[in-house]
């Protein structure tokens, strides 16, 4: 085996440390490059039964189906957080939160069949729905 000087180790780690950054510049100029028109659909739901594990359960499970939306970025599911402070809201059930790139990708979402049967099944668990739609500015 060959011996390696401290010089000849840190010459090659200083390289590939090179080499790996420059690999990644591509992906860090198209992120700066993304359009500002991303979209972000945010939806409140409060259950019919607020105490219910079974309802709350039932409810995400009906969302994650919606993740097979090829149109959706990123979702995310979410529940209160034990955070307590004025200004928080904290008597929804769960939240979900879609990223998508742009109006037009959202609207497909909104009219899917997958969107479309999630409603029509899971509809009767919800009591009331908030819904904050927003861009990038």
């Amino acid at each position: 085996m060959k011996k390696l000087s401290r010089r000849s180790f840190l010459g090659s780690t200083t390289f590939l440390s090179f080499a790996g950054a420059l690999g990644l510049m591509p992906l860090f100029a198209s992120a700066q490059k993304k359009p500002k028109n991303n979209f972000v659909h945010h939806v409140y739901f409060w259950l019919y039964n607020p105490d219910s594990a079974e309802d709350k359960a039932k409810l995400i499970e009906g969302l994650n189906t919606l993740k097979a939306i090829k149109e959706i970025r990123l979702a995310k599911i979410g529940v209160p957080a034990t955070t307590n402070r004025d200004v928080i809201e904290r008597d929804y059930a769960v939240s979900w939160l879609l990223f998508f790139d742009n109006l037009e990708q959202q609207e497909v979402y909104q009219k899917h069949p997958v969107h479309l049967q999630f409603v029509e099944n899971y509809s009767y668990l919800w009591s009331k729905v908030i819904v904050y739609d927003s861009v990038d500015v």
